[in-house]
């Protein structure tokens, strides 16, 4: 199996930065990035802290909204 060096990778990111464009890169790598940190915590049953920390997050803007929505 050939190795793959620093030329491989930059033909491969200016391929991909050419075919989704600039805008749409990060996106890409933070989505990825995310699945396989999903697949890593589904595969070892490890909750990350950062998903913790998305949850309590996502609870209190929930609350915040509740509150925020009564008639005063």
């Amino acid at each position: 199996m050939p190795n793959i060096g620093p030329l491989e990778l930059m033909i491969v990111l200016v391929i991909a930065l050419m075919v989704f464009g600039p805008k749409k890169l990060p996106e890409l790598g933070k989505s990825l990035g995310s699945g396989m940190r999903e697949f890593k915590s589904s595969i070892t049953g490890e909750k990350d802290e950062a998903d913790q920390d998305v949850a309590s997050d996502e609870a209190h803007r929930a609350r915040l909204a509740a509150v925020t929505d009564q008639p005063q």
